[in-house]
């Protein structure tokens, strides 16, 4: 329980998936913790399952919401130690000439420019706390090539650049950046997006779902809590000396073809 004792973390995306367990697991760790979601609905869930966690619901792409974000987070926390960058969308499943303008820039609004407009408004407040870290939630598909996938692949692998760029210029603040990369997360996303996968091809989803476990060296899926525990080790004191890196936990994904 004393391994966050007091740490004061925001994570984005975090009233539902794989943000919600990992703002419980924070918490359990002793962390507080505040959340932001696009659901109203899932905030009210949320604040009900997670005791102590405070939210505010916000669009990380949007500028004004992530001002309003941040003047929550400094109200309910008064300052911030570890910024946990998961909210982020599926985008599209369709071939490049398929896909929309439209699903290309929500997709990278989303994932990559959201993370950017937090990160910004985050990097002074952890030189204020006098360092910290910041983590960011990318994809296996950040260091794999990625078909009919194209804006998603585009923002994971965007996302690698960005954490190399921001520890090496947040590092003599103290500020560790690191990004996660989880593989084939069980849960109503990934069904969500074996289903779009499979209506492309025109196959059963379990078929989908087969195929993308035999591209596993583990031959399995992982779980929310594998990603989260990723994560509270990252943040935590074992964690002190990480920084600059892309820890997959992903059972090895050897393809996502």
């Amino acid at each position: 329980m004393s391994k966050l004792l007091n740490v004061r973390v925001l994570v984005t995306g975090g009233a539902s998936g794989i943000g919600l367990v990992i703002a419980r697991q924070l918490l359990d760790a002793g962390a507080r913790v505040h959340v932001c979601d696009v659901s109203s609905d899932a905030l009210q869930r949320a604040g009900a399952e997670l005791h102590g966690v405070s939210g505010t619901l916000a669009d990380v792409a949007s500028e004004s919401d992530v001002e309003r974000l941040f003047a929550d987070v400094t109200m309910q926390l008064g300052g911030l130690d570890v910024l946990v960058n998961n909210a982020g969308i599926a985008g599209p499943t369709s071939p490049v000439e398929e896909t929309s303008l439209q699903d290309w820039r929500r997709t990278l609004e989303v994932n990559l420019t959201g993370t950017f407009l937090c990160t910004r408004r985050a990097a002074p407040l952890l030189k204020v706390s006098g360092g910290g870290a910041i983590i960011n939630i990318a994809s296996c598909a950040a260091r794999l090539g990625f078909p009919n996938r194209s804006p998603y692949s585009a923002s994971k692998w965007g996302l690698i650049g960005l954490t190399e760029t921001w520890a090496m210029e947040l590092g003599p603040a103290g500020i560790r950046v690191n990004a996660v990369l989880p593989g084939i997360v069980a849960g109503e996303r990934q069904d969500r997006v074996l289903q779009s996968r499979a209506a492309l091809e025109g196959i059963d989803v379990e078929d989908v779902r087969r195929q993308r476990t035999q591209a596993v060296s583990l031959r399995s899926m992982v779980s929310a809590e594998d990603i989260a525990e990723s994560v509270v080790f990252l943040c935590s004191s074992a964690g002190r000396m990480i920084s600059g890196q892309s820890l997959s936990v992903c059972g090895n994904v050897e393809t996502l073809r």
